[in-house]
């Protein structure tokens, strides 16, 4: 039997994607969670083959699950289910240690195919996605990405440098550099371009 574990925040999706993988006769579905950081609690407990979660999710996204996971040692195989098709969210699930990465609407046989095929050692990913995620890189670094999303959510330089441990000139320059790197006018604009090519 290959164990699963099921990481979702919207409740309805979760039982959706556990009902559909216990129909398989080779797959147990043994925990489900609402947010990333009860999904590694419960990875590391149960320790299932395969963790199945999507990338947005409260407390810690799939993407930190991931990498997370491996940092703990965990030998459980990662797939990404997301509804984003973008080569930059792609691209860094394949760098967090992700093995496979499936949109929300593809069909439903293809959830069950893809836990075997990860299972097995293999990766289940969208061909013409993960040609595109390689055509072009992400300028960001992980510190300007994590000033920019929480610029993004409207805190301020002063909030984000209290939070962050760093200064407030610290933050502007960062943001400076982000803004500098995607060729646009302002953090709002920086936040637009990085959020559609899936870096943020």
């Amino acid at each position: 039997m290959i164990r699963v574990l099921v990481a979702e925040d919207q409740a309805m999706v979760l039982g959706a994607l556990a009902a559909l993988l216990s129909i398989e006769r080779d797959i147990d579905v043994v925990g489900q969670s609402r947010d990333g950081r009860s999904a590694l609690a419960e990875a590391l407990k149960l320790r299932p083959d395969v963790v199945l979660t999507d990338i947005e999710m409260p407390e810690m996204s799939g993407l930190e699950l991931a990498v997370a996971l491996k940092a703990a040692g965990s030998t459980a195989r990662v797939i990404m289910l997301t509804t984003f098709a973008r080569p930059g969210f792609l691209r860094r699930a394949l760098e967090a240690g992700a093995a496979g990465y499936l949109l929300k609407d593809a069909p439903a046989d293809r959830l069950a195919e893809a836990v075997r095929r990860v299972h097995a050692g293999g990766r289940a990913v969208d061909p013409d996605l993960a040609a595109e995620a390689w055509s072009e890189a992400d300028p960001l670094t992980d510190r300007e990405r994590q000033i920019l999303r929480l610029s993004a959510e409207g805190d301020s330089a002063a909030a984000i440098a209290t939070a962050l441990g760093l200064s407030e000139r610290t933050i502007r320059n960062t943001l400076s550099a982000a803004i500098g790197k995607l060729g646009v006018h302002n953090r709002v604009e920086a936040a637009r371009l990085a959020r559609a090519k899936g870096w943020l």
